[in-house]
């Protein structure tokens, strides 16, 4: 079956159970697609398993601006074929903090190139890049939560700049990011705590809600 006529069945099937009620509630907390229709994670993820991992058809989500294809797009695109340039095309397309999210844990996080990758992303320029690296980032930490010197550096100092300067998305992600790297070892964990000592107190709610955090985690150990 081409990949068009897919798309024709899955819209089919997700008119059955879609629900106009979550569709609007997102689209007022600024969730806005072309078509979205409201459909919850478990009835996408029930959908996505009727289908085989497929290249062009995930393509083919990924390309229509609406919210449960993105979301089955990176459900269903193999990694093997997921290069490095589809990746930065994806990631530049990513409008919302939803997508952001699903699209690191379904997809993002599987890909070997991932870690360095990542650390262009943050380093982007706009904003949802920078949340899907740092979405990512949070992920492989969680998986494996070692890093290099050069790595960690990189990391807490592009992060640590997002938390006290970036938008609400980007700065969220970021501390996520942190968290995740802190709760892997208490070297970890009072390595940041080091570098964020001198707000305690602070007057700059920012800084004050890094320091927060960070003693927070810290005290886990």
């Amino acid at each position: 079956m081409e990949p068009n006529e897919v798309l024709k069945e899955i819209e089919a099937q997700l008119r059955l159970v879609m629900n106009g009620v979550a569709s609007q509630i997102m689209r007022e907390n600024g969730l806005v697609y072309k078509l979205n229709f409201g459909v919850e994670l478990p009835r996408i993820k029930m959908i996505a398993a009727g289908y085989e991992k497929n290249h062009a058809l995930a393509q083919a989500l990924w390309k229509e601006d609406v919210r449960e294809f993105k979301i089955l797009a990176g459900m269903l695109q193999p990694v093997d074929t997921f290069y490095h340039e589809i990746a930065d095309i994806w990631v530049e397309d990513i409008r919302n903090i939803e997508i952001a999210e699903l699209t690191a844990m379904n997809l993002l996080q599987h890909l070997p190139y991932a870690p360095a990758k990542t650390f262009q992303w943050i380093a982007g320029e706009k904003e949802y890049v920078q949340v899907a690296g740092y979405q990512t980032i949070a992920r492989l930490l969680m998986k494996k939560g070692s890093m290099t010197e050069r790595a960690s550096s990189e990391l807490l100092d592009q992060a640590v700049t997002a938390v006290l300067s970036g938008s609400y998305h980007v700065r969220n992600s970021a501390l996520l990011a942190i968290r995740k790297y802190m709760q892997y070892s208490q070297d970890n964990a009072f390595r940041v705590c080091r570098m964020v000592e001198h707000y305690a107190g602070s007057e700059n709610e920012m800084e004050r809600m890094l320091y927060d955090a960070a003693k927070e985690e810290a005290a886990n150990f």
